[in-house]
Formats: structure tokens, C-alpha cells, sequence
């Protein structure tokens, strides 16, 4: 007698799916250089150095210029930061090479963006502007309205821009405010006079 699967999804776990990024090495370039104290893993490159803590549920070999992460028991706890480790080892090598950014656009009258040494200096409206200073290892670019965030830790790059999209969230009539680049912004139909009401 087959059996039915209401409701069940055909498609994979989030749990097999980061299982399966587990298992891929990660190729460090040759100007990143990596290096394993006790259970801290070191990655240092062009853009600048990360340090990771190895988890106990995981290790990380580290073999002509990969890394492959492991795990230490087939645990639930292991399954689950198998492959977020290796995403995190991935991005690390990445940032250090490469570096991440993130851009944001202000769309606004008056509104305006500009550099105050390294500092990112905001007008949006308010009765005074709102400055952001970058931590280390993050610089600020603006061109035409647009906030570029960069560095080498995605984390952070992740978290300052956010912290930017704040200061003035979009609104959903106009979509006057600080948005992601490309982002899509759910628009809300404005009040409009009944028929035939009275002016």
C-alpha cells in the first residue's frame, strides 16, 4: 500500500545542504597564508587577518594550501555546524584576498551622503545629520548618492550596513530612505479623496 506524504517537501534539508558545503576543500590562494595554533585557525591576506575558533564537534586539516574541515563525531550538534564552519572558513579566505562590500543608495530630496575623513556623514532629513565612524578594517566610498561599505569581514560589512539602512528605513508610499542596492520595496497605494466628497 503506498503510503502518502502530505505536506512534505521534496526538497533538501537545510541540514544537507550545509552538510554538502562541508565537504568541499577550501583552495586558499597563494597570497593568503593559513596557519593552525591548538584550535585556532589564523588567515591572513592582502586585505587583512581573520582568527576563527575550531568548534570541539569539528577540526580543520590544513594540506598544500586547503582546508578541509571534519568532523569530530556524527552528532546533531556536529551536523549542524559542519558546514556553517566551512561557509565561515570560506568567507574568511575570501574577505582576506579579496575583501567584501556592500552598497546602499539614498533615494530622497535632500538627501546626501558625503566623507568627513574617514567618517560617513548622512543628511536624511532630520534637524541634524548622522555620522557613522567606520571600526577597523572597514572604509566608506560614496558616489552619486551611493554608500559603498568595504572590508574584509563580511560579518561587519553585513552589520554596519544594516546599521546605516536604519538610520532611515524606506518608506512604503514614495520609498524615500536608505535602501540596499537593487533592493525591492513593497509599495503601499496613498490615501485618495472619496467620489464626491465635499472639498
Amino acid at each position: 500500500m503506498e503510503r502518502k506524504t502530505w505536506g512534505r517537501s521534496t526538497r533538501p534539508s537545510l541540514v544537507t545542504t550545509m552538510s554538502r558545503i562541508g565537504k568541499k576543500p577550501i583552495q586558499a590562494p597563494e597570497t593568503v597564508k593559513v596557519t593552525m595554533e591548538a584550535r585556532l585557525v589564523k588567515i591572513s591576506g592582502l586585505k587583512g587577518e581573520k582568527t576563527f575558533v575550531v568548534p570541539p564537534e569539528l577540526e580543520v586539516e590544513i594540506k598544500n594550501g586547503q582546508l578541509q574541515v571534519k568532523k569530530v563525531s556524527n552528532t546533531r550538534a556536529a551536523q549542524k555546524l559542519y558546514g556553517t564552519f566551512a561557509r565561515l572558513l570560506s568567507n574568511g579566505v575570501q574577505g582576506v584576498n579579496d575583501g567584501w562590500k556592500k552598497t546602499l543608495e539614498l533615494i530622497g530630496t535632500g538627501y546626501r551622503a558625503r566623507l568627513e575623513g574617514k567618517s560617513l556623514v548622512l543628511t536624511l532629513g532630520y534637524s541634524h545629520p548622522v555620522k557613522f565612524n567606520p571600526p577597523e578594517g572597514i572604509s566608506f566610498t560614496v558616489e552619486e548618492n551611493k554608500v559603498t561599505v568595504s572590508g574584509y569581514d563580511k560579518h561587519l560589512i553585513g552589520q554596519i550596513a544594516a546599521n546605516i539602512r536604519a538610520a532611515r528605513p524606506p518608506e512604503p508610499y514614495q520609498g524615500k530612505g536608505v535602501r540596499y542596492l537593487g533592493e525591492y520595496i513593497r509599495r503601499k497605494a496613498g490615501k485618495s479623496a472619496k467620489v464626491g466628497a465635499k472639498v
